[in-house]
């Protein structure tokens, strides 16, 4: 049954240009529950179908053009199919995708990342983010023998059991659906930016490890500052806790060495994915050698029943995706990608708050990096394109969803020939100045089309 929506104008001209995708949602629907393959990507009354994508664009089944903004959901520094990636890609699977066995990529894959990032002591390769950040917990509980660890709310940390709580309101520690409370209670959700919370749980004495997102919940949706994120540093260490970064999303795209890079601030652990494995599927825990060392085996047997964290996984370093991971951090390596793509993104912000305020609309578009992220119920329009501080507003207000707005933008936006998730947006290389005044032009449109609407 299709859901109801606030804007049947607008709702019935978006079903109205996407035949072919909504015949392959119907299809869908028999298939996969909720007839998608990945939460984000539901969309009523039924999200688009992608048939190719190159460069900035992608086109859908039913021959529609897009400029995209999901890049992957952040996995696409410069783009899709860049040709150095998809040139390397080619070449390894010429030689077969799976050898059940070591091989040189996955050494050069493992050093390019020892490289880059500062805490690499060490490296471990896994198929997903998720994967990392349920390793990170792994390592940093057997190290120090502490069973708690501490997130932030708002924080994302991959859908395992042990850090997929407090990411929605109500931003508790409660179990959702299929969540045992054992292991959730072992969890301590602090609100973010909060120093003296964090100092509270850490002076339990039984925290082995406090993760965050280290530019703020969902690629600093929530923004975080540095002196916070180096007070987490020194509290961390005073409480012989692990502190674990997860760059999943920072990860190269805020530096060549991720956020702790740009920060000067060095974690024992980190999750990565997304650019690591070059768009491909790929995640990695690194960091202290002394930690990862529990995933080593130990001379004694008996010794490997307490000191050795037992790790497989079918695809961790397949050749396929090591050949892209290198592909991706050796060409970025020079920190000009990450250059571009953050100065791109601030001409998109400037550019989407000078319509916002020219449409007297209260919204308000910021970021810090290669990304665009919407309020969509700011207290008024933006005073210029420049206009994109957010300090002063409550992080419950930054992370709340405005799914009406959210949803009729995304449809207005495909309707102008752009595309991203309803809230955020990723920006790549191949977002040059052309395509960001098309994608400008798109977003007046768009807006405009609200307004008509009344959902502006």
């Amino acid at each position: 049954m299709q859901q109801p929506t606030d804007t049947p104008k607008l709702a019935d001209a978006y079903a109205e240009s996407l035949p072919a995708s909504r015949a392959l949602y119907d299809r869908a629907k028999e298939v996969f529950p909720d007839g998608v393959t990945h939460d984000n990507r539901r969309m009523q009354p039924f999200p688009i179908y992608v048939e190719r994508a190159e460069g900035a664009y992608k086109w859908d089944v039913d021959g529609n053009r897009y400029i995209d903004y999901w890049m992957g959901h952040g996995a696409l520094l410069y783009g899709h199919n860049p040709p150095h990636i998809r040139e390397a890609v080619s070449e390894a699977v010429m030689n077969g995708s799976h050898y059940g066995a070591s091989h040189r990529p996955e050494v050069e894959w493992g050093e390019w990342v020892q490289r880059l990032v500062p805490c690499a002591e060490r490296v471990r390769f896994t198929a997903s983010g998720t994967e990392a950040t349920h390793m990170a917990l792994r390592l940093a509980r057997a190290f120090t023998g502490r069973k708690r660890v501490i997130k932030f709310a708002g924080h994302f940390h991959g859908w395992h059991e042990g850090l997929e709580i407090g990411v929605r309101a109500p931003y508790t520690n409660e179990p959702e659906a299929g969540q045992l409370e054992v292991v959730t209670d072992l969890v301590t959700v602090c609100p973010p930016g909060d120093i003296e919370a964090v100092r509270g749980a850490l002076g339990s004495g039984d925290i082995a490890a406090l993760i965050l997102e280290p530019t703020g919940g969902h690629f600093g949706t929530i923004p975080m500052k540095k002196d916070f994120v180096a007070a987490l540093r020194e509290e961390t260490q005073k409480a012989g806790a692990l502190l674990v970064f997860d760059e999943v999303v920072t990860g190269f795209r805020v530096s060549p060495g991720g956020a702790q890079a740009h920060y000067g601030v060095t974690p024992d652990l980190t999750s990565l994915a997304k650019i690591l494995a070059g768009g491909l599927p790929g995640g990695a825990v690194v960091g202290r050698a002394d930690v990862l060392e529990y995933l080593a085996t130990k001379p004694d047997p008996e010794m490997n029943r307490y000191m050795k964290i037992a790790h497989h996984g079918t695809f961790n370093a397949n050749p396929i995706s090591s050949a892209a991971g290198v592909a991706m951090l050796s060409s970025l390596a020079d920190g000009r990608a990450t250059e571009m793509v953050n100065a791109q993104a601030q001409k998109i912000r400037c550019g989407m708050n000078e319509i916002l305020a020219q449409e007297a609309i209260a919204w308000l578009v910021y970021g810090e990096y290669s990304d665009w992220k919407i309020l969509f119920d700011a207290d008024a329009p933006p005073s210029d394109g420049e206009d994109q501080d957010v300090s002063g507003i409550d992080w419950r207000r930054l992370d709340s969803k405005n799914a009406q707005k959210s949803r009729a933008l995304r449809q207005a936006l495909i309707l102008h020939g752009v595309d991203f998730n309803g809230a955020r947006a990723l920006v790549g290389t191949c977002h040059t100045d052309d395509v960001i005044e098309e994608t400008l032009a798109a977003f007046r449109a768009g807006v405009q089309t609200m307004k008509e609407e009344g959902v502006a």
